[in-house]
């Protein structure tokens, strides 16, 4: 639900256009001349037209032909909004949600995403679902925000679908039912999301919900992986160490597990550091795999500290000083996708039947992550 998609909206969001003008402003904004289309657009927006303050409403969200200023998208945003535009309903509940613009409201963008909803936006639909499942803006309730995710899985939104499917993953609105939030996970999995493309592969890997499937469980990790998904290749770098589903390949489990470590997966750096340890697809080293499970165990992975002193004990106190420098210094390329998305975040809701998925694995890797309670506590 990321407003770069929103793009499209900008030419498909609204009824056919009479205004020559208006059709000039698209035609511009399409072939790039920002600027030519703001000096079209904007004259049209001050005459009333919702069409045209929708749009201006997201060249100042975007910065497209004028300066970023959320604080005029938002009152562009309001006035389309006002006048029933569910696109504009839609961006300035996220303006809200977000605080860009106005103060943070969660009640506010509630009440937007309600009206976006109703008029059967998939994208309010699912915001608006999001705000009952978190409790947000409104009284925390499952079935509601089962009801709202349906909604927008039923008009094939991936985020909907990946958020229903965990609904039923946890048991949360509806009874526990891991065939439908295979399902729902497989719709969103094969539209490109790479939670459902995780969700899914667990599911294979666990035999819940479908038949056990290594081999798939390989497919589906690997999609997400290859789309950046740091959980995916972690999945996949463990297929690869246990051979499951695809030949043993050590040297192929250190490279997921190092994509999925430099991200921020405490999991993947554990698997990198034992992997270092023992010498697996990757020549042994101490200094590597002390370094390695330092950072993950300070992502709480219990297991790691524990290897960590035990390793200290074969090393010099030189090697030592070193692993800790590099841990010290050692960045990660970029954040781990959020556990707790927002609206306007692009990941799906319902989480707590992802997070007891992930527990699960966890424990099955020999991690202790806590009870799969779908809690999010310091352990997992």
């Amino acid at each position: 639900m990321k407003r770069l998609a929103l793009a499209i909206v900008f030419v498909l969001g609204f009824a056919p256009l009479a205004s020559a003008d208006i059709s000039d402003g698209f035609a511009a904004y399409n072939r790039g001349d920002y600027t030519t289309a703001f000096r079209e657009l904007k004259p049209l927006a001050e005459q009333g037209s919702a069409e045209a303050q929708f749009n201006l409403g997201f060249m100042y969200d975007s910065g497209r032909g004028v300066p970023q200023d959320y604080a005029a998208a938002a009152r562009w945003y309001r006035k389309a909004a006002e006048q029933g535009s569910a696109a504009a309903q839609f961006n300035l509940g996220n303006m809200y949600n977000n605080g860009k613009g106005v103060p943070q409201d969660d009640a506010a963008a509630a009440r937007w995403y309600r009206k976006a909803a109703e008029q059967g936006d998939a994208l309010g639909q699912h915001a608006l679902g999001f705000m009952y499942d978190s409790g947000r803006g409104v009284p925390q309730d499952d079935a509601a925000a089962v009801r709202w995710f349906r909604r927008a899985a039923e008009q094939g939104l991936a985020t909907g679908q990946h958020a229903l499917g965990a609904m039923y993953d946890s048991g949360r609105g509806v009874p526990r039912d891991y065939a439908a939030a295979a399902k729902w996970f497989r719709l969103a999995a094969k539209q490109g999301h790479a939670l459902a493309q995780a969700a899914l592969s667990s599911m294979y890997i666990d035999g819940q919900g479908v038949p056990q499937d290594y081999a798939a469980a390989v497919k589906w990790s690997r999609r997400a992986a290859e789309q950046g998904f740091a959980l995916g290749q972690g999945l996949l770098g463990t297929l690869y160490a246990t051979g499951r589903g695809v030949r043993q390949d050590d040297a192929e489990a250190v490279r997921w597990h190092r994509r999925a470590a430099e991200q921020g997966l405490a999991a993947g750096q554990y698997a990198l550091g034992a992997m270092y340890d023992s010498g697996r697809g990757v020549p042994r080293d101490y200094v590597e795999a002390h370094k390695w499970y330092n950072i993950a165990a300070a992502g709480s992975i219990m297991i790691a500290a524990a290897d960590r002193d035990i390793l200290a004990g074969k090393m010099t106190r030189t090697q030592v000083a070193e692993a800790q420098r590099r841990a010290r210094a050692w960045r990660p390329k970029q954040r781990v996708a959020a556990t707790s998305p927002n609206p306007d975040s692009g990941d799906a809701s319902g989480n707590r039947g992802r997070i007891a998925r992930i527990q699960g694995w966890l424990a099955y890797l020999g991690y202790d992550p806590g009870p799969a309670d779908g809690i999010f506590g310091s352990r997992t």
